[in-house]
């Protein structure tokens, strides 16, 4: 267990590739506060595998995630793993977007990773190794059409990490990127549910149009994600900063 006496904290870990990630690093040896809006959800998802530890908090909200996070370094110590997972990726085409629906994707997608590095950045001493993680998109390296907010949030986030790492290079910590294509998680449900309904087709059909989206033209496995994160979080990993590593089953233009 390589990461046994760890705390990790991993955002938006009651569902998809975050709770793949939580479950991954208990397993390894990490206590891993799992935090999200839904407490039912998160508790549900903690009885199932020791060492997961819920924590309500909302990421849009700077009191909600600054107190959410020292309250988990009181209780298990500093963050020393962080991964920034929570988001939301909600389609619009830009000349429908809203400004309203606008802010509200950068609220979650890139405010919410900027105060949950912040904060978690604040329980370290100054020379304690950590690894900073953010869960991004291949739609932070290029242009997603029918999603202009997720792809500039995405974008923003990449930037963030690369900023972050050059801040602090030279230092114990590390920020880094994984930008997967089209994983088979519940927000691909709702996204095939929504083109079935408005293309007038199965949902399988609607499913095969998002994994022709990956190089390979099939849908990601969670655990695709999660090895990736657990990498990072090793040893193996310590040089590896400032990166943006694609999952996409081929090169993203």
């Amino acid at each position: 267990m390589q990461l046994q006496a760890r705390h990790a904290l991993v955002t938006g870990g009651g569902t998809g590739i975050g709770r793949d990630i939580a479950e991954a690093l208990a397993r390894e040896g990490a206590d891993v506060t799992i935090t999200g809006r839904n407490l039912d959800r998160l508790q549900e998802v903690a009885a199932e595998t020791p060492r997961l530890h819920p924590l309500q908090m909302d990421v849009a909200r700077e009191a909600s995630v600054r107190d959410g996070i020292a309250a988990a370094a009181d209780a298990r110590g500093p963050l020393t793993i962080c991964v920034a997972n929570a988001g939301i990726a909600e389609p619009a085409l830009f000349h429908r977007e809203t400004l309203d629906h606008w802010r509200h994707t950068m609220a979650i997608n890139l405010d919410g990773a900027f105060l949950t590095f912040q904060a978690a950045l604040a329980t370290l001493s100054p020379d304690q190794p950590a690894r900073m993680i953010a869960i991004a998109s291949i739609a932070g390296l290029r242009g997603l059409r029918g999603a202009i907010a997720y792809t500039a949030s995405k974008h923003g986030l990449i930037g963030l990490i690369r900023g972050m790492s050059e801040e602090y290079m030279g230092g114990p910590v590390t920020f880094n990127a994984i930008c997967p294509g089209y994983v088979d998680t519940p927000i691909v449900d709702r996204n095939a549910a929504q083109i079935a309904d408005r293309q007038d087709i199965t949902d399988d059909e609607a499913r095969m149009i998002l994994a022709k989206g990956n190089r390979h033209r099939r849908l990601l496995d969670t655990e695709e994600v999660t090895a990736t994160a657990l990498w990072l979080c090793s040893d193996a990993a310590r040089s590896v900063n400032g990166q943006t590593i694609q999952i996409a089953g081929g090169q993203v233009s």
